[in-house]
């Protein structure tokens, strides 16, 4: 059974000192890439091949780690290119163990949807990673809109990678327990969580995918917790105006990861709100690795058919970047 983690992350050398020498663009979260886990995101041969054998992964699609170039600017640009040509030239050197998803220079609209078109057509990427906010904009914001466009045009995903939320909200939510638990608490205890779970909230509301009814997008951790909220979230039917009910844009424009979170009621919980044919598989690599095959193992021990556990290891990913995507009302069998 083949294994396509789609969400394993990379940290090349130059964008970690872009990070580190422009002014605001360490959002807080580069303390969180020391020891072990700095070298592991940039590594990209045969130590990184070794732990993907050894968890029991034969493909890893690989993107640039958060809060990727959204922070640096007009720098952002060129630093775009030149990481998406590397990723590009990672994966010829091991095409059938990488694949990637394009990293986008997202504080420039135009830029980030020639960059995306760019990358799928000339390099051979997969689809596209975001980082959720450009400052204060989100990604309801216009800034985002050439990208969307690019993306439903081209027929490729987009990945919504959780980013640290903006200082007012950590202030308010997040502190008061010392510097080390409110990172934590604002990062991969809870904050990213609700962050990117937000974000996709916001992109239905603000009428993306009546815009770009074929835009597919894609959330870790499970759904980053709009599924476990559903029941909720479907009574902005009452206000929204939207062209479908909330829950159709979830059927039909959403497909869920669980980052290395290998929890069995989780996962029925997830083809429950978008079905067995919107489930793709991830790491979450390096944040979430522990030895011992348990990606493989995870899939192989699931209390399902067999049908369905090679959608979740590896079908479900293909269909979706095979870039012929039909038509919204047709989508897979979980529009049903």
């Amino acid at each position: 059974m083949k294994m396509i983690a789609i969400e394993e992350h990379v940290l090349p050398n130059d964008v970690k000192s872009a990070w580190s020498t422009t002014p605001g663009a360490d959002d807080g979260t580069l303390a969180l890439n020391r020891g072990v886990i700095e070298e592991r995101l940039s590594d990209l041969g045969e130590k990184r091949l070794a732990l993907m054998d050894e968890t029991g992964v034969d493909v890893q699609v690989l993107s640039l780690t958060t809060p990727g170039l959204n922070n640096l600017g007009d720098h952002g640009v060129d630093l775009a290119r030149r990481t998406n040509d590397m990723l590009a030239e990672v994966v010829a050197t091991h095409p059938s163990r990488f694949q990637a998803l394009s990293v986008l220079p997202s504080a420039d609209a135009d830029a980030a949807a020639r960059e995306l078109q760019r990358s799928v057509e000339n390099l051979g990427c997969k689809g596209g990673i975001l980082y959720g906010r450009v400052g204060e904009k989100g990604m309801d914001h216009p800034i985002f809109g050439p990208t969307f466009a690019v993306a439903a045009e081209l027929g490729v995903p987009l990945l919504i990678h959780p980013q640290i939320p903006q200082s007012s909200v950590r202030e308010a939510y997040y502190s008061g327990f010392g510097a080390p638990v409110d990172l934590a608490l604002s990062t991969f205890g809870l904050g990213w969580h609700y962050e990117a779970g937000i974000q996709f909230v916001r992109i239905v509301l603000a009428r993306v995918f009546d815009r770009h009814p074929n835009l597919q997008v894609i959330l870790g951790h499970w759904g980053e917790l709009v599924i476990f909220y559903l029941v909720r979230l479907v009574m902005l039917d009452r206000v929204s105006g939207l062209k479908h009910p909330f829950i159709h844009y979830v059927r039909n424009n959403l497909y869920l990861t669980p980052s290395g979170m290998y929890n069995e009621a989780y996962l029925r919980q997830a083809v429950d709100a978008v079905g067995a044919d919107r489930i793709l598989f991830s790491t979450d690599y390096p944040y979430q690795y522990r030895p011992g095959h348990e990606a493989r193992t995870f899939i192989e021990k699931l209390a399902c058919g067999a049908e369905d556990k090679l959608k979740f290891a590896h079908r479900n990913w293909e269909f979706l970047t095979q870039r012929d995507i039909p038509s919204a009302d047709n989508t897979n069998a979980s529009s049903s």
